[in-house]
């Protein structure tokens, strides 16, 4: 099966784990409409894939009408979500539904990755 693979900053996929951010917002998205997976690459200075979540919706719109959407179960801070959209038409935000994470990180070898995606790699699982 496919899903895509993420570099998410390790504060933001411990939230997302959590259960305290059901959105992962981008600036862009896969366009492969069939992907219902995240496989988690947690950045610097974590660097390791440390688990995976199910798709349940991708929202796009403007940014003001993204935060609108997703504002309560954002994660994040009106300002940084200001800062990363400045400029912007568009705002993407995947909504979060089952998460599991990986007893023991995986490395991004184990997804045959040799470097970490800037945006996102396709990978199959």
């Amino acid at each position: 099966m496919k899903a895509v693979l993420l570099s998410i900053k390790p504060e933001f996929s411990r939230k997302i784990f959590e259960g305290s951010k059901k959105y992962e917002f981008r600036k862009l998205v896969f366009k492969d409409s069939s992907v219902k997976r995240v496989i988690v690459y947690s950045s610097a200075p974590e660097k390791k894939v440390v688990g995976e979540f199910e798709i349940d919706s991708i929202l796009e719109g403007s940014p003001d009408v993204i935060w609108e959407q997703t504002k309560r179960e954002s994660g994040i801070t009106k300002e940084f979500y200001d800062t990363y959209f400045h400029g912007r038409d568009k705002a993407y935000a995947i909504k979060v539904a089952s998460v599991k994470r990986y007893k023991s990180p995986k490395s991004l070898a184990d997804f045959g990755l040799r470097l970490a995606p800037q945006s996102f790699a396709y990978v199959n699982v």
